[in-house]
C-alpha cells in the first residue's frame, strides 16, 4: 500500500509560537527538530500496520524544506521544495491508498488555535459550495477528489474537530489544548510521540471504513477573502475570477474540485505579491 504523510508544524506537539515556525526566528532549528520527531513517530506506525508500505513524506510548512532530512526515517522518501504540484500534498495521486496530515492547524477566524490561519496569513477565508474551508478542508477534499481517504490527523483540540466535523471517521491526535493563538496545554513530546505511533497504526488498519472527502457535486462555485485589496486586483486578471461581495472578495467557478484546488493556491501566490 502507498500512504502519503503530509506534515505542517504549526500543529507539532510543543510548538506555540511563530519563532519556533518561522525560519528568520531564533527558535527555528527547535521547531524543526520537532516536526521531524513527529513525523518520524507517524511513519515507524504507518509501517507497524503495513511493514511494507510505500511511505511518501512532504513537507508542507513555509518553504517547504523544514523536516531534517538526514534524521527522518529512512525508510520513507522525503518530497521538499517549491513551487510543485499539488502544494502541501506533492506525491499524492490515485494510487494512494491513505493521507495522514501530521502538524496541521485550524483555519483563520476560528479558535482558539494554535497559530491559526488559511494558506499563508493573506487569505481570510476560502468558501467552497458556500463552505468554509481552511487548509485542512481544503486539502481533505482534494485528497478526496483522488479517492484518497485522510485517516488520521494531528494538530491542535481545534484542528482535530475541525477534520471530524467533515470526516467523522478520521483518527485524530490532539498533541495540545489550546488556549490562545501563542498558548497551549502541550502533552510532553515524547508522549505525544508515542500516541501518534499508535494513532498511525490504527488509522492504516482502518483505513476502509474511512471514506474520501466530498464537498458537493460539480461545478464547484468559490469564494476567496483576500486580506489585501492589490490581491483582488491582481486576481480579477485570472480569466473567470471576478469581484463580489466588496472589496476583498472574489469568486469563480471551477468544472471539479481538482480545478478548484489549484485556483485557490494561485489566489493564495497572488497575494504574496506586495505593490510595487
Amino acid at each position: 500500500m502507498k500512504a502519503l504523510i503530509s506534515v505542517d508544524m504549526e500543529g507539532i506537539s510543543g510548538i506555540v509560537h511563530s519563532s519556533e515556525t518561522n525560519p528568520e526566528r531564533y527558535d527555528h532549528q527547535r521547531g524543526r527538530e520537532l516536526m521531524t520527531a513527529d513525523a518520524n513517530a507517524v511513519i515507524a506506525g504507518v509501517l507497524d500496520a503495513e511493514p511494507t508500505a510505500d511511505v511518501l513524506v512532504a513537507d508542507a510548512h513555509g518553504t517547504f524544506r523544514n523536516l531534517l532530512p538526514e534524521r527522518l526515517d529512512r525508510r520513507a522518501r522525503l518530497v521538499r521544495g517549491k513551487p510543485r504540484a499539488l502544494n502541501m500534498l506533492a506525491g499524492l495521486d490515485e494510487e494512494t491508498d491513505a493521507a495522514l496530515f501530521v502538524g496541521y492547524h485550524v483555519r483563520a477566524g476560528e479558535g482558539p488555535g494554535v497559530l491559526a490561519h488559511t494558506m499563508n496569513g493573506e487569505i481570510l477565508d476560502v468558501r467552497v459550495a458556500g463552505r468554509s474551508l481552511g487548509e485542512i478542508g481544503l486539502n481533505a477534499a482534494m485528497a478526496g477528489h483522488l479517492g484518497v481517504p485522510v485517516v488520521l490527523l494531528s494538530g491542535d483540540d481545534a484542528a482535530c474537530a475541525e477534520l471530524t466535523e467533515l470526516v467523522p471517521a478520521v483518527v485524530t491526535v490532539p498533541v495540545k489544548e489550546a488556549l490562545g493563538a501563542a498558548a497551549a496545554v502541550t502533552l510532553h513530546p515524547e508522549e505525544a510521540r508515542d500516541r501518534l505511533r499508535r494513532a498511525a497504526a490504527d488509522a492504516i488498519t482502518r483505513r476502509a471504513e474511512i471514506r474520501p472527502l466530498t464537498l458537493a457535486p460539480a461545478p464547484l462555485d468559490v469564494e476567496v477573502d483576500l486580506a489585501g485589496a492589490h490581491t483582488v486586483d491582481l486576481a480579477t486578471l485570472v480569466p473567470g475570477v471576478t469581484r463580489t461581495g466588496g472589496a476583498r472578495t472574489v469568486a469563480f467557478t471551477a468544472p471539479d474540485y481538482g480545478a478548484a484546488y489549484r485556483l485557490i493556491l494561485l489566489l493564495a501566490q497572488l497575494a504574496t505579491i506586495r505593490p510595487a
